[in-house]
């Protein structure tokens, strides 16, 4: 995917406020992109990225989660879960069919187009180097921390 196909996509932050994705991207990033807050796959995932959190900082990395939900249930996923992760809003899924994160889906035997969890790392020229479309929530983030310490271990060589 070009760069410039969705780091021109403009999303908002728990505030409300409309942000382009380039703008969030300050160096190596995780994008995440996930079906709905409070939800119990959803919850694991963000609750596993912000337990590693200092470790992904550690390394220059920053974790933002993405999904249609609003602003405010970003705010009160957060504060129900003490996250400590961005989350970001995309309520007209631009990003997330922009990711190549919006497809068919099965959901309680039934086929309908969603959110498909997804995980992108892009690296500071912001391109997408690694991505993982269908991802299982549980233990997914400890995967995504070793994949990116060896993306970063890579370039530095």
């Amino acid at each position: 995917m070009s760069a410039d196909s969705f780091l021109s996509i403009e999303v908002l932050t728990e505030d409300g406020s409309k942000v382009r994705v380039k703008d969030l991207i300050k160096g190596w990033t995780v994008l995440y992109v996930y079906p709905k807050d409070n939800t119990s796959g959803c919850t694991t995932e963000a609750k596993e990225f912000t337990q590693l959190l200092p470790e992904f900082r550690r390394l220059g990395v920053e974790v933002i989660g993405v999904s249609k939900d609003s602003p405010k249930s970003h705010q009160r996923f957060r504060q129900k879960h003490y996250l400590r992760i961005t989350l970001v809003s995309d309520p007209e899924t631009k990003l997330i069919k922009a990711l190549g994160a919006w497809g068919q889906k099965k959901i309680a035997g039934k086929v309908r187009k969603g959110v498909i969890r997804s995980t992108f790392i892009i690296n500071p020229e912001g391109q997408i180097v690694w991505k993982k479309i269908k991802v299982r929530a549980k233990g997914h983030a400890a995967k995504v921390l070793e994949v990116i310490k060896n993306l970063i271990s890579s370039t530095a060589t």
